[in-house]
């Protein structure tokens, strides 16, 4: 297994140019399909902490979900943020590359080059 990771969308454009840009520079990462196998809270927590983000940080905010759900509201709680992300898997930023310690959203995709 590889010791990078990337939270992956194959319909995402810049997801599957950082996964291009990770293999161009050697690195097979493990990938997860997120919507398909979205991390548990714990993980995301973990995630956001290796990111230095806050939930509200990692919200795509132009998705449906974003609107629908009032995750815009500032009264709404990490803890509510998080369940929403876990609810509604594309809602989390991505793509998202760990390895080790660190972490980095591809977006540009070079970002992630920064973390290997």
């Amino acid at each position: 297994m590889s010791e990078v990771t990337i939270y992956h969308n194959p319909r995402c454009s810049k997801s599957r140019q950082t996964l291009a840009l990770l293999e161009a520079n050697g690195v097979t990462p493990n990938i997860v399909l997120y919507l398909e196998n979205p991390p548990d809270a714990a993980a995301l927590k973990h995630i956001l902490t290796l990111l230095k983000l806050t939930p509200g940080d990692l919200l795509r905010t132009r998705e449906s979900a974003y609107e629908a759900l009032n995750l815009g509201n500032p009264a709404r709680s990490d803890d509510e943020l998080i369940a929403a992300m876990l609810a509604n898997p594309i809602l989390i930023e991505r793509p998202i590359v760990v390895k080790g310690s660190r972490a980095a959203i591809g977006r540009p995709p070079e970002q992630a080059l920064e973390i290997l």
